[in-house]
């Protein structure tokens, strides 16, 4: 939903300024807001975020060291934006969720980490170092890499990221990944994989049923749980479901995901 690269990265940004926020820090973030303003504030930073009628969008943020960011983030054209709004919940839910959490994958877990893809990620690691370990996240990485997203996701954050398996991406059309990582797609690129990050950090005990997650990208998610496995709505109608959850990082949580989800453009 974002025009621009360079506002896609404003707006994480907007959510990045100072250093990262603990889920204990989220715990006590206080919210408010209306139809068109929601104003986030902890002890570490306070956001503002104003929606205009026509889908414009404006982000202002302060960090406790006084630092400040401003962000404008336009809709594309051709989507009607009356009843998109920003969504805190993704961004402020609080809570942790241990190893127990049921879902449908498995993961090797330890008080050292997770494996995944034949590789243990640690909390020690940012989330693009852990997922270049992993053997099943090969495809990912090299399209992060092609959209220009490393520098990103190796910031302060946090974040919450999808991570599709290389098996994921093997169930779009044939060709498919060849035709996004070419230079010339590198904006359709971007949308598709900031639509899989989410600003704050989500562990599986805060993904509720019913849930709207808004992303980077800025289109919705919607969450939905049952029998201990979570599933995530995509903007086409399209699920996904979370193989393994909670996979630490220093600046963030990874949930891997079994399909590719897919914004309306």
């Amino acid at each position: 939903m974002l025009k621009h690269l360079f506002s896609v990265t404003a707006l994480t940004l907007a959510f990045s300024v100072g250093t990262a926020t603990t889920s204990s820090a989220q715990s006590t973030t206080k919210t408010k807001s209306d139809d068109e303003k929601t104003k986030m504030k902890d002890s570490e930073m306070t956001t503002k975020i104003k929606v205009a009628d026509d889908g414009k969008t404006k982000v202002k943020a302060e960090a406790a060291d006084g630092s400040k960011l401003k962000a404008t983030t336009k809709p594309r054209k051709g989507v009607d934006m009356k009843d998109m709004k920003m969504n805190s919940d993704a961004s402020t839910s609080g809570g942790t969720s241990g190893a127990g959490t049921s879902m449908s994958g498995t993961a090797t877990t330890s008080g050292a980490g997770v494996m995944v893809g034949g590789a243990m990620m640690t909390p020690d690691k940012d989330i693009v170092d852990n997922a270049v370990g992993s053997s099943e996240h090969t495809t990912l990485v090299a399209a992060v890499k092609a959209g220009g997203l490393v520098e990103t996701l190796k910031g302060a954050g946090p974040f919450t990221v999808f991570a599709p398996t290389n098996a994921a991406f093997d169930k779009l059309p044939s060709g498919t990944v060849n035709t996004l990582v070419m230079p010339e797609n590198k904006q359709k690129l971007t949308t598709i994989l900031t639509y899989h990050v989410v600003p704050g950090r989500l562990m599986a005990a805060d993904l509720k049923d019913g849930q709207v997650l808004t992303t980077v990208e800025g289109e919705s998610l919607t969450v939905m749980s049952k029998g201990g496995s979570v599933m995530l709505k995509d903007a086409k109608g399209g699920m996904s479901t979370v193989t393994i959850p909670n996979v630490v990082s220093k600046n963030g949580v990874t949930h891997v995901v079994d399909t590719v989800l897919m914004p309306t453009k």
